[in-house]
């Protein structure tokens, strides 16, 4: 079986568009490093993938099953991190609007404790993963969530609409180990027009 391999995404943006809040420095590492990485990784084992499938050989179809989840997870996550942050001369910051924001204050009482509440949990998550607003088709309604590692949020059975990575490459080098501050200034760069867009899809 013939695989086209997976390729970086084009950023929406130069590396210092989301300063201050993300400084071009660990963007730059952010998405030439990291991102490439997980990219050409996956790439690499969905070809071994493949030479063992041709070869009915089992064990190593399963053996690289977490490779492919982790660089797999990794080039969704963060094709979906960039595309849902902006500057704010180019629509990042404020508050959702239309169906959006009904949602968020149905199921959450209010924008600003959606914040406080993603917040919490993001900030919270042991060791290095994403927090998440995602949508359930299930109960029709919007969840917050977190997944570990790489995991892309479709293992939950939900629909990603806007997520926080918190793994240290994402912020360290910035805001050293104070975590909870590089999640409070996130949200001048939420891109919640994106956001709705993949709000509207989800729930379609």
């Amino acid at each position: 079986m013939s695989l086209h391999p997976y390729e970086l995404p084009e950023l929406p943006y130069d590396f210092s568009a989301l300063e201050p809040v993300i400084s071009a420095q660990i963007m730059e590492l952010h998405y030439l490093k990291h991102h490439k990485g997980y990219v050409t990784n996956l790439n690499a084992a969905l070809e071994k993938y493949s030479k063992s499938q041709s070869e009915n050989n089992l064990e190593a179809m399963i053996a690289e099953q977490q490779a492919i989840r982790f660089n797999g997870g990794g080039h969704l996550n963060h094709s979906i991190f960039w595309t849902t942050l902006a500057p704010v001369k180019k629509g990042g910051g404020g508050e959702p609007k239309g169906e959006l924001l009904a949602a968020i204050v149905r199921d959450f009482g209010s924008f600003a404790q959606f914040v406080e509440k993603m917040g919490s949990k993001t900030a919270a998550i042991q060791g290095s993963g994403w927090g998440w607003l995602g949508y359930c088709k299930e109960k029709k309604g919007l969840v917050l969530t977190t997944c570990a590692n790489q995991d892309p949020l479709s293992t939950q059975g939900l629909a990603p609409l806007f997520g926080i990575d918190v793994w240290e490459h994402a912020y360290y080098l910035q805001y050293k180990n104070v975590r909870a501050d590089y999640v409070k200034k996130i949200w001048e760069i939420a891109n919640w027009g994106e956001v709705e867009k993949r709000f509207l899809k989800a729930r379609a």
